[in-house]
């Protein structure tokens, strides 16, 4: 608490340089002291004041990407990062027992929020390899007499890429199409299971249009046909409630740093009765009961389950504080201006994640002017690449709006000012990128933009 105050003290010292006016909407935002003086572990009576400089940091509205850690997490946290060091599977001394006493808490605070037994979570490094360890292990291990496995053309990519590679050791994965609203057709992957299907894959909520798919129908439907379901929950776990035995769901995989949890840790829950089989993708200590070797960072589960146990604490609240902000912004955008879509079904679905598609304005373009706010075109995992996101193409959304969309996420930490500010600059944005735009133009005199035939020169 000192060491923060002390930061906001330098940081209000610090005169920012005023710069030029402009008609934008403004508004101070948060100040970063970053220090480019070279640094030395050992103190030195030589050593220079550092040099502080200031710098604006733009207002974050990406928490599908990452959360900031919750400030209840970091302490938590610490004493394991200093005091508490011990390997939590060295049986001969205190300090193992200690860390492995808290390793055991933090799997029981994670197995509560789900409605799981302790002994039901594994820890893994996060959702990515949960999601291979869930699809790859139950594959690999059942392939004497089930070679199909079923998922949806909207997953996140690793779902996606572990199904591509295990189509290459050859097996059959049929991937559903979904409707417009993003949710796919109960009847189609009824349909779609065989007799050597041995796990159907279906993400909870979306990472992109924020769209819940109905996961206790789909679990009903995979246990009356005695077919595996893994949901990848990195998205919903700790903001919508879930109960894996209501839901019927045999695996799941969880992420700490979607839940103000720290990065580099998540889980996977493994239904024990009736009991799920994986085969291990990796091979070392056999720690986490054989399925996921490797010394676990007991910091790092700490963390993990401490933000567990505060989502549960704080889900209701939470949901209530984010869906008012959602509505506020989607609101005071759609009020403003005309030809805007809200991609993803409307009603079944998480309020913090909002994709918008802002018709005749290039997605990128409207990106680089709102620089002072973190946003996102789409998922963070295949933003590198210019082509229009898959989920989109998916839910038959035109490429042009596809080029379009904008992400808004909005989080436990998010204000209404920053909402406000958010909204302000975007409409500025949008309204000054249509007027340099010739095919606005075209719409604003009545020209059916569909009816043109473009030639290409």
């Amino acid at each position: 608490m000192l060491l923060r105050t002390a930061w906001r003290r330098v940081a209000a010292a610090v005169p920012v340089a005023p710069g030029p006016k402009s008609d934008a909407p403004t508004r101070g935002l948060r100040l970063r002291v970053v220090d480019h003086s070279p640094q030395s572990a050992v103190p030195s009576d030589t050593a220079t004041a550092p040099q502080a400089e200031s710098m604006l940091r733009p207002l974050y509205m990406d928490v599908q990407a990452t959360t900031p850690l919750d400030p209840r997490v970091l302490d938590a946290m610490l004493p394991y990062l200093v005091n508490y060091y011990g390997n939590p599977h060295s049986r001969t001394h205190a300090y193992g027992w200690e860390s492995e006493a808290a390793m055991e808490h933090a799997r029981q605070q994670v197995a509560s929020l789900i409605g799981a037994d302790p002994r039901e979570i594994i820890f893994t490094s996060g959702a990515t390899e949960s999601n291979n360890i869930a699809i790859k292990g139950v594959a690999r291990f059942y392939r004497s007499r089930k070679k199909h496995l079923i998922t949806t053309q909207t997953e996140h990519k690793c779902v996606l890429d572990s199904c591509r590679s295990l189509e290459a050791e050859g097996f059959q994965v049929t991937y559903l199409p979904v409707k417009k609203s993003g949710i796919i057709d109960l009847k189609e992957l009824e349909a779609a299971i065989q007799p050597d299907t041995s796990l159907v894959s279906v993400m909870t909520v979306n990472n992109e249009i924020g769209v819940k798919q109905p996961i206790a129908e789909i679990g009903r439907i995979c246990s009356s046909r005695k077919v595996y379901f893994h949901t990848d929950a990195a998205q919903a776990v700790g903001k919508i409630p879930l109960d894996v035995n209501d839901m019927k769901i045999d695996l799941m995989s969880i992420s700490g740093h979607k839940i103000y949890g720290p990065k580099g840790v998540g889980a996977i829950y493994i239904r024990r009765r009736p009991r799920v089989r994986v085969e291990a993708l990796q091979s070392g200590g056999g720690q986490e009961r054989g399925m996921r070797s490797g010394t676990v960072p007991t910091p790092l589960v700490v963390g993990l389950g401490a933000a567990c146990e505060v989502a549960q604490q704080e889900m209701e609240y939470d949901h209530k504080w984010i869906s008012k902000l959602a509505e506020r912004l989607t609101q005071k955008i759609m009020k403003s201006l005309p030809d805007v879509v809200m991609n993803g079904d409307p009603e079944h679905h998480y309020p913090g994640c909002i994709n918008l598609s802002f018709a005749y304005v290039e997605g990128e373009s409207l990106l680089m002017a709102l620089k002072d706010v973190a946003l996102s075109s789409g998922s963070a995992c295949t933003s590198a690449s210019l082509e229009p996101s898959y989920v989109l193409r998916a839910i038959g959304t035109d490429e042009d709006l596809a080029h379009s969309s904008i992400r808004f996420g909005i989080g436990r930490f998010t204000t209404e000012e920053e909402v406000d500010y958010t909204v302000e600059k975007c409409i500025h944005h949008v309204k000054r990128l249509r007027e340099m735009s010739p095919l606005w133009e075209m719409v604003q005199d009545g020209i059916d933009l569909k009816s043109i035939k473009w030639t290409q020169h």
